[in-house]
């Protein structure tokens, strides 16, 4: 799930991205991403991408990000698509996007699947961009995610510097700095700015910075100086995570109560990582508070 959150961050962030892997979809052409369940079996798919357009030509792009061999990986990524086609009476065309990392993972048979394969799917194998020069500036943030790590600084100072304003490179660097902690989860926000050549002032403006590290730290540092540093640090973290999962349910339902702040800021810091998931699907405040009841049986 985790790399799921990254590469929903990415196509976010960038939504011209989609334009570049799909072909016949216009670069101009705006989605809605969402994470659906598929109720007869909960099957859960990665990505859902729903053209903002009443032009019913533009195709829903089913997104599936695969890091790892899993021999069911085809059989349950077509019957995730089906099932939703039938369940939500689609009558628009579709396309299939899998973003692998390399040529040679075992995803299952794909006897059975390739005229899909071969017509409404396109694969993207992350390891191919790896030699590639001249990339555009999205092609390059997932070339980041698969370079050796004697390359990474390199290249991620070179998606950087082809910034053209600050507010294009805050964005670029706000998604740069979350590839690094997914590549390297042991890193500090200190090793991180050393990696990336950069100021203080400019890794302490980006969104990253001020909801994972600053705001946790705060937190954490306060907590430290009456239970010991190891633990004010963690606990700085678990709050700095509860921070970007409110941030991201303002984005999705809107402006939260102070009530309701409270509710989530209460949810047991093992159950955060569940509504990260859960508000990918919602489509308002009603879903964030059936959410919340449910939280409150249990």
């Amino acid at each position: 799930m985790k790399t799921d959150k990254l590469f929903y961050r990415i196509f976010l962030s960038q939504p011209d991205l989609i334009s570049e892997l799909v072909p016949d979809i216009p670069a101009n052409c705006e989605f809605d991403y969402s994470a659906p369940v598929v109720k007869e079996t909960e099957l859960r798919l990665d990505g859902l991408l729903t053209p903002i357009s009443d032009d019913l030509s533009l195709p829903l792009v089913f997104l599936e990000a695969q890091m790892q061999s899993d021999d069911d990986f085809y059989g349950r990524f077509f019957a995730g698509i089906f099932l939703y086609l039938r369940q939500y009476k689609v009558a628009r065309p579709w396309r299939g996007l899998v973003i692998l990392r390399r040529r040679r993972q075992n995803l299952g048979a794909e006897l059975a699947y390739q005229v899909l394969l071969g017509t409404w799917v396109h694969r993207i194998y992350l390891e191919d961009l790896i030699d590639e020069v001249d990339l555009s500036p999205n092609l390059s943030l997932l070339r980041l995610l698969v370079v050796s790590d004697q390359e990474v600084s390199e290249s991620a100072q070179a998606i950087l510097r082809n910034s053209n304003t600050p507010a294009e490179f805050r964005m670029r660097l706000d998604l740069v700095e979350a590839i690094l902690i997914n590549k390297f989860p042991q890193l500090s926000i200190e090793e991180v700015r050393l990696m990336l050549n950069l100021k203080e002032s400019d890794i302490t403006q980006t969104r990253f910075y001020q909801e994972v590290f600053q705001i946790g730290q705060q937190e954490g540092q306060q907590i430290g100086q009456q239970i010991g540093q190891q633990i004010g640090q963690q606990i700085g973290r678990q709050e700095g995570e509860i921070e970007i999962v409110l941030r991201q349910l303002s984005r999705r339902c809107g402006q939260l109560s102070i009530a309701q702040q409270e509710k989530v800021r209460s949810i047991p810091i093992n159950d955060i990582e569940n509504l990260a998931e859960a508000l990918l699907d919602f489509k308002g405040m009603a879903d964030l508070e059936i959410w919340l009841d449910g939280m409150t049986t249990l």
